[in-house]
């Protein structure tokens, strides 16, 4: 043989006997599929804080009962707690125990008519039925198995179970006498079961082979003892036959279950996942969700729900009932009659809730139904989608003035150069003028182009594609130092019986802001609250707090009287101002500067009973500050 031909002879005698490598042993259908566990772990179960709308649906049990994606036998296979391999493992342990007890009344009775069995019967059945009743009754036995712990000839679980079982009854077969009314040949069919179900499909037809084997050698036993060969030998046959059936059938049934078992686990946690994928989503809607079964039951309800249905604040979490609250009596009529007209329009319809006289808040509500699973007839559900009105006018209002703010912007920049050179002319006359008349005309086109640079200054401030800036603040000595400078502006001087009172709950709040634009639009509603207001002590109050982990509100209010409703609407709208020489662009620059980080401004009235009844809220993100990002944010 050359040298070439050795290694590939040998080459080939090793795949040769890498084909005849016996593969490691395979476990049950449970263990083979994957099936250990029905519980999911930490990373595919649920976070622990919990929604309000669905509490504990992190725990198995009820998480199946809320879900509407599994079958009703998925959902009890779930929400039993267990793994399938383990309820019936152990309910053949229980098959066992109750076949024990079975035996030894078989014996008591026999007594009882006369029939006396034979002593190594008696010893057989009882020593059978005080295993069998350990097993199922002792804490040292009743613990979870695991397939691998079935699927070993050898191991001390299928000796103790299927093994015995298989020695006893074949035991009592061949103990049994030739003329005894007692046939102990169908109780072999408890281990070929569990065999076929619980262990590997080779061991469990391995089994059923040795079983159909004893029938077989008990029936050659009888034969010798001169019985009926063809009788005996055809009887043990079949029953040996039936028995490989059984193995094969209970295999199969096995199988199902275990894959039944694991899709029922798949569909439980696409269901969380889903379930958790809507309730963030609902949650953070800005439009109000709210679930109203016919009795008028709040059912569930989104945050934004909560506080469109407040004056202040947000209402009570869900569950609780519309009716009785006088402020949502129009809402509980809209929602009898979309209940009784089971339909509604497309674009919804508004309805005014007035928490107090004066103190209206009109909804855009739009209404969908959920119809009854069970029944087609009417409705169970209404789900609710509601707006504030104003919201829905400033977003258009506000893409209106996107668009005009880049016109403005463009005309803003095509204007300064003329404008310089008007200033330009204006300084050169200036010079020239020799005349009181003269000097008042060119001091009067002076003062113009001085308003017409800070009008452009302001326009382009806002415009589109300017560059922001954001970074972590001390909010607090931000804000002090802004209603110092104003002060000093102002003429104003603060301190005890001042027209300015400052509260800033604490001092290094940190904030996501520009510090020049946080004092420019403070600056701003400090000017609009001094003016409007009686200038009497504490007639204009600036308060600075964090009502939460996430927020910092910083609030301006004043006494002076309220703003008409005509004009709230048009309040941050540029060009739109109650003064003549004012440019109306005060509150609309506060509002784009808020929005570049992140935050909010907003106008509301407070109830009657406060003396500074007109507030201007700025909502900032806040965000915790380390020693040295506010050392650096003071500086």
């Amino acid at each position: 043989m050359s040298a070439t031909q050795a290694p590939a002879s040998e080459r080939r005698r090793g795949e040769r006997r890498a084909k005849r490598r016996p593969e490691p042993p395979e476990e049950s259908w449970f263990g083979a599929i994957g099936v250990t566990d029905t519980q999911l772990g930490d990373s595919g179960g649920m976070d622990d804080a919990e929604s309000r709308y669905e509490a504990g649906l992190a725990s198995s049990a009820n998480a199946a009962a809320d879900s509407r994606f599994l079958t009703r036998q998925a959902r009890r296979i779930i929400s039993s707690g267990q793994t399938a391999f383990d309820r019936i493992y152990r309910v053949f342990l229980g098959a066992r125990a109750a076949l024990g007890v079975a035996l030894i009344l078989t014996v008591v009775v026999a007594f009882f008519f006369g029939a006396r069995p034979t002593l190594p019967v008696i010893l057989v059945s009882v020593g059978y039925a005080v295993l069998a009743l350990s097993m199922w009754l002792l804490p040292r036995f009743n613990r979870a198995v695991h397939p691998h712990e079935l699927a070993r000839l050898r191991g001390p679980q299928w000796l103790a179970t299927i093994g015995a079982d298989i020695v006893c009854f074949t035991s009592l077969h061949l103990l049994s006498p030739g003329g005894s009314t007692f046939n102990y040949v169908a109780l072999l069919v408890l281990p070929v079961l569990m065999a076929g179900v619980l262990t590997p499909r080779l061991q469990a037809l391995a089994t059923a082979a040795f079983v159909a084997l004893a029938l077989l050698g008990s029936a050659w036993a009888s034969v010798l003892s001169g019985g009926d060969a063809t009788a005996l030998m055809t009887q043990a046959g079949l029953a040996g036959s039936g028995l490989f059936v059984i193995t094969v059938l209970a295999g199969e049934l096995a199988g199902r279950l275990a894959r039944e078992e694991l899709t029922a686990k798949g569909s439980l946690e696409l269901a969380r996942q889903q379930a958790q994928l809507n309730r963030l989503v609902i949650e953070e809607m800005q439009d109000g969700v709210l679930v109203v079964d016919r009795r008028g039951r709040v059912r569930a309800a989104n945050p934004a729900a909560r506080r469109l249905l407040a004056p202040t604040g947000m209402c009570r979490p869900a569950p609780f009932q519309l009716r009785g609250v006088e402020a949502w009596n129009e809402l509980v009529k809209t929602v009898e009659r979309a209940f009784n007209e089971a339909v509604w329009p497309e674009a919804g319809r508004d309805v005014v809730l007035e928490f107090s006289p004066g103190e209206l808040r009109t909804l855009r509500v739009r209404i969908r139904f959920t119809r009854r699973t069970d029944s087609q007839a009417g409705e169970e559900f209404c789900v609710l989608l509601m707006e504030d009105v104003r919201n829905m006018q400033a977003r258009t209002r506000q893409e209106k003035l996107a668009a005009m703010g880049r016109v403005s912007a463009g005309i803003a920049h095509e204007i300064r150069n003329p404008l310089a050179a008007i200033a330009q002319a204006n300084a050169l006359l200036s010079e020239d003028a020799t005349t009181p008349s003269q000097r008042q005309l060119t001091q009067m086109v002076n003062d113009n182009v001085e308003r017409l640079k800070r009008i452009v200054d302001d326009v382009m401030e806002v415009a589109p594609g300017s560059v922001v800036d954001a970074r972590l603040i001390d909010a607090s000595a931000t804000v002090r130092e802004a209603c110092q400078g104003w002060a000093q502006g102002a003429g104003v001087s603060l301190g005890a019986g001042s027209a300015v009172s400052i509260d800033i709950a604490q001092d290094g709040l940190a904030a996501v802001f520009d510090p020049d634009h946080l004092r420019r639009v403070l600056i701003n509603l400090l000017d609009n609250g001094h003016r409007h207001s009686s200038k009497a002590s504490a007639s204009v109050q600036v308060r600075l707090a964090a009502p939460d982990e996430s927020t910092v509100r910083l609030s301006v209010a004043s006494d002076g009287p309220p703003i008409p409703p005509d004009v709230e609407r048009y309040l941050f709208e540029p060009f739109f101002s109650t003064r003549s020489r004012g440019t109306g662009l005060g509150l609309y620059i506060c509002r784009e500067l808020c929005e570049r980080y992140g935050a909010s401004i907003d106008y509301r009235l407070r109830t009657p009973g406060d003396a500074t009844r007109n507030e201007f809220n700025v909502v900032m993100r806040r965000q915790p500050a380390t020693a040295q990002e506010t050392a650096a944010a003071a500086s």
